[in-house]
């Protein structure tokens, strides 16, 4: 391996590590918000996050209880503007977690395999490869921000809502 490989691919492991770390970290504040829009303890809020395998599935509880009858607009609406910026921050999350890499020879840039099977009309399409190439790694750091960001956010608005920390 080159040097220049073997910076690259340090690199891209670092960013994929905090990308990952600021990820769940986010995730989990969906229990202070579960707790807080059911009125239940933080720990019974846990068992619910935990019962819920997916981030999708847990986003979607989380909206449910905020539109529920008679809950107050100044309630509902902060919580699915901060799930909604989850849904569209996961993306990127999505594509690094669920990929395998390779690395070109030639420029020694790492690539992702998607590990998805894309159902088209008359055939399927397996294994999209893209290159991990300084821009991709620049939207990598960009995304880790932007959810740190995200993360003060809900913590002020569960803070501000008075939620089960």
């Amino acid at each position: 391996m080159t040097e220049q490989f073997e910076t690259r691919f340090d690199r891209l492991i670092l960013l994929v590590g905090r990308l990952n770390y600021m990820w769940t970290n986010t995730e989990s504040l969906l229990i202070h918000l579960i707790a807080g829009l059911s009125d239940t303890s933080k720990d019974v809020a846990v068992i619910i996050f935990l019962t819920l395998n997916t981030t999708r599935a847990r986003i979607d509880l989380v909206e449910r209880l905020a539109k529920m009858d008679g809950r107050a607009p100044e309630v509902r609406d902060p919580i699915l503007e901060h799930t909604q910026r989850l849904l569209r921050l996961s993306s990127i999350r999505n594509k690094f977690n669920h990929c395998i890499y390779s690395f070109d020879p030639e420029s020694g840039n790492p690539k992702t395999i998607l590990m998805r099977i894309s159902d088209r009309k008359t055939d399927i399409k397996m294994g999209r490869e893209d290159t991990v190439d300084d821009q991709a790694m620049k939207e990598i750091e960009e995304v880790v921000d932007r959810l740190s960001a995200a993360n003060r956010d809900i913590w002020n608005l569960i803070r501000r809502l008075d939620f089960p920390v």
